[in-house]
């Protein structure tokens, strides 16, 4: 697992934000010197949680789902496997306000033709 450090939460960012895009972040110091971007900061620890456009509030709501997920349902995510959870609870947390059976149309239509053998799932190398 790769470290919160400065150079990977902003690499994370340049590889997937167009330039001059907004970034919302808070004041996590390895966020600080994020260049080319309208970086809105807010600062939790002086009881700031929202400032114009730029809050954590949506990133906060799809951790605590990913973490009730976690001690909820699974008890233990793979690394291996860490991206397809992440997958499923960004799609759980898209379509949350979706009806249930529109909810489960869409489940099933984003399964088909995306098998996933037992064998393929042990058998994968661990990165």
């Amino acid at each position: 697992m790769r470290a919160a450090s400065s150079a990977t939460l902003q690499d994370f960012s340049v590889n997937r934000t167009q330039p001059g895009a907004p970034v919302c972040t808070d004041s996590f110091k390895a966020y600080g010197g994020l260049e080319g971007y309208n970086h809105e900061v807010v600062n939790h620890s002086a009881k700031e949680f929202v400032r114009g456009i730029a809050h954590t509030n949506g990133i906060e709501s799809f951790w605590a789902l990913l973490k009730r997920g976690y001690y909820g349902i699974y008890h233990y995510m793979s690394t291996k496997h860490l991206h397809r959870y992440i997958n499923e609870f960004s799609f759980r947390h898209d379509t949350a306000k979706v009806d249930i059976m529109q909810f489960i149309a869409m489940t099933v239509a984003r399964m088909k033709d995306r098998r996933l053998t037992y064998k393929e799932l042990v058998n994968v190398t661990q990165t």
